[in-house]
C-alpha cells in the first residue's frame, strides 16, 4: 500500500526542508542577494527577444518596499472564502488522473510511533523546477464541462498555494528570499517559483541527517492516513502504520478565492479528509509534526511556525491542522489538533506576535504591483510572452523586472513552452480566447460580459471573513 504524502511548499517546520512536486513547487530555502538590474542600454534584446526600440524600452525596474510589522493600524483586506473547483490525484508513478483515488482519510495515530520506519524503502520523487502544468491540467479539464467552466474566473492569478503563502507571509520572513516568474496572458497573472538547476541540485542533494529528518513528515502522514475511515491493522508493520511512503503518489484540491479585488484560483495538496469527502473543503485536514515543546524558547519558535501553517490551510481552505509532536530521534509524543480560524487569537498578544492583517494587506498590495507593473507593457505585439521575475529580500522588499531573452531562455529551460507556460495550455486555452482592442488585458467588465452567455453557475460565497475571522 502506498502513502500518498507531500509536505507543502512554504510550510516546513525547522526538521522538515522537503519540497513539493507537481501538486505545489519546492522550496527555495536560500538567502537570495538583490539581483543587478540593467539598463536597456546594458541589454540587447527585449523580454520577447526582440531588439529594444526607442517606441518599445524595457521598462525599468519596479521595487515594492519592506512593510512595516510593528504597524497597529494594518486595514481589514477582504478576503473570500475558497470554493474548491476541482480535485486530482497523482498515481505511485506520479500520472495525472482526474479522480480522487489518491484520496486518504484521517485516523489517530499511534502514541509512540517510531518516524523512522519504512525509511530505506521511501520511494522520493526528486525535486523538481516548480512548473504550473498539474494546476493548468485541471483547470483546462473544468473547462470541458460547460456547467463547470464559468468556476474559472476569466483574469485575476493562478498559482500553487505554496507560492501565495510565500507572498502572504513575506513581512515576517527573516531568512529565505524568493524569485517569482510571472506571465500575463489575457488578463490572468501566472506565477511559478523560478529555481535553477544549480539550486534544484542543491535540494536533491540532502545531508543525510535533513533527509531522515525530512522523511519524519512523510513517516507521521502514513500513520495519520488510511484508505478507508477506519483501518484494518496490516500483519508484520508496527501498529497503526497505513503503508510504506511513496512521494510521486499526491491528491490535490483546486479553490477559488479573492483578496481584496483580486480573484485567484489556487491548487495544492490536501493530505487527507475526516470522516468523509464531502465535495468541499470543509472535511480537510493538514499533517504536520514538529519538535516537542520543552520551554518557553520552544513554545516561542512554534509559535512563529504557526504563521505559516496558518496560512497554508487558510489559503486551500482547511479547516483543521493535527500536529505530532516528535522527540529529536523521531518519537510521536503528543499530538494537538489547531482549528485554523482559531490559530490568530492563540498567538495574538504575546511577544514577537504575528499579525495576520499585516499579511493579507501586504499580499494585496503585492498582487496589485504587480498587475500594474505588467500592465504598463501590455499594448506590446508580444505582450503576452514576456516573462517577468519578482525578487523577495527579507528586510529589504520585492522587485519586480522584465526579464531579458537570456533569462527567459533559461525558464524555458529547452522545454516546449512560451515563457513558462506549456505550449498545449498556450494553444487550447490562450490563443482560444479572442484579443481584447488594443490587445489590452481582460478587465472585469469583459469577464462579466463573458460570464453572462455562459452557463448559469453557483453563485461564490461573499468576500467576507466569515468562517475564517481573524
Amino acid at each position: 500500500m502506498s502513502t500518498s504524502k507531500r509536505k507543502l511548499s512554504g510550510t516546513l517546520t525547522d526538521e522538515e526542508r522537503a519540497s513539493d512536486h507537481s501538486g505545489e513547487p519546492p522550496t527555495d530555502s536560500r538567502p537570495l542577494k538583490t539581483p543587478r538590474h540593467q539598463s536597456p542600454a546594458e541589454d540587447p534584446t527585449t523580454g520577447d527577444g526582440s531588439a529594444p526600440s526607442r517606441s518599445n524600452p524595457r521598462p525599468p525596474p519596479h521595487t515594492l518596499s519592506y512593510p512595516d510589522v510593528k504597524q497597529h493600524n494594518a486595514r481589514q483586506t477582504p478576503f473570500q472564502l475558497p470554493t474548491q473547483i476541482a480535485s486530482y490525484s497523482h498515481d505511485e508513478h506520479h500520472a495525472q488522473r482526474f479522480d480522487n483515488s489518491a484520496m486518504r482519510y484521517y485516523v489517530d495515530p499511534p502514541l509512540g510511533a517510531r518516524l523512522d520506519y519504512g525509511y530505506d524503502r521511501w520511494i522520493r520523487k526528486p525535486d523538481e523546477r516548480g512548473r504550473l502544468d498539474g494546476l493548468l491540467n485541471a483547470i483546462r479539464e473544468v473547462k470541458k464541462d460547460a456547467t463547470k467552466a464559468g468556476a474559472v474566473p476569466d483574469n485575476g492569478v493562478v498559482s500553487w498555494r505554496g507560492i501565495m503563502t510565500k507572498i502572504l507571509t513575506a513581512p515576517y520572513e527573516e531568512r529565505d528570499g524568493w524569485d517569482l516568474n510571472i506571465m500575463c496572458v489575457n488578463g490572468t497573472l501566472y506565477f511559478e517559483e523560478h529555481l535553477t538547476d544549480r539550486r534544484l541540485q542543491e535540494k536533491n542533494d540532502m545531508a543525510p541527517r535533513q533527509r531522515q529528518q525530512t522523511y519524519y513528515g512523510y513517516a507521521f502522514e502514513s500513520y495519520c492516513t488510511s484508505d478507508a475511515p477506519t483501518r484494518q491493522q496490516q500483519p508484520g508493520v508496527p501498529s497503526g502504520w497505513g503503508g510504506d511512503v511513496n512521494t510521486n503518489v499526491q491528491w490535490c484540491s483546486v479553490v477559488r478565492t479573492k483578496l481584496g479585488d483580486t480573484r485567484i484560483v489556487i491548487g495544492g495538496e490536501v493530505d487527507c479528509v475526516r470522516g468523509r469527502y464531502t465535495g468541499r473543503t470543509d472535511t480537510f485536514v493538514e499533517l504536520k509534526t514538529s519538535m516537542a515543546i520543552r520551554g518557553q524558547n520552544d513554545e516561542a519558535r512554534f509559535e512563529k511556525k504557526l504563521l505559516k501553517f496558518y496560512f497554508q490551510s487558510f489559503l486551500l481552505g482547511v479547516p483543521e491542522i493535527v500536529v505530532g509532536f516528535r522527540t529529536p530521534s523521531g518519537v510521536i509524543t503528543t499530538t494537538q489538533t489547531f482549528k485554523t480560524i482559531e490559530i490568530p487569537r492563540q498567538v495574538r498578544g504575546k511577544a514577537g506576535a504575528w499579525n495576520p492583517l499585516i499579511c493579507l494587506e501586504w499580499g494585496d498590495k503585492f498582487l496589485k504591483t504587480v498587475k500594474d507593473v505588467v500592465q504598463t507593457a501590455a499594448d506590446s505585439a508580444n505582450a503576452s510572452r514576456n516573462v517577468w521575475r519578482a525578487t523577495f529580500v527579507p528586510g529589504t522588499g520585492v522587485t519586480v523586472r522584465l526579464l531579458d531573452q537570456t533569462e527567459v531562455d533559461e525558464v524555458v529551460n529547452m522545454e516546449d513552452r512560451i515563457g513558462f507556460l506549456p505550449r498545449s495550455y498556450w494553444s487550447s486555452e490562450v490563443q482560444a480566447q479572442p484579443a481584447q482592442p488594443g490587445g489590452r488585458p481582460v478587465t472585469d467588465s469583459d469577464s462579466d460580459a463573458r460570464r453572462a452567455q455562459r452557463p448559469p453557475e453557483t453563485a461564490p460565497p461573499p468576500a467576507t471573513h466569515r468562517g475564517w475571522q481573524i
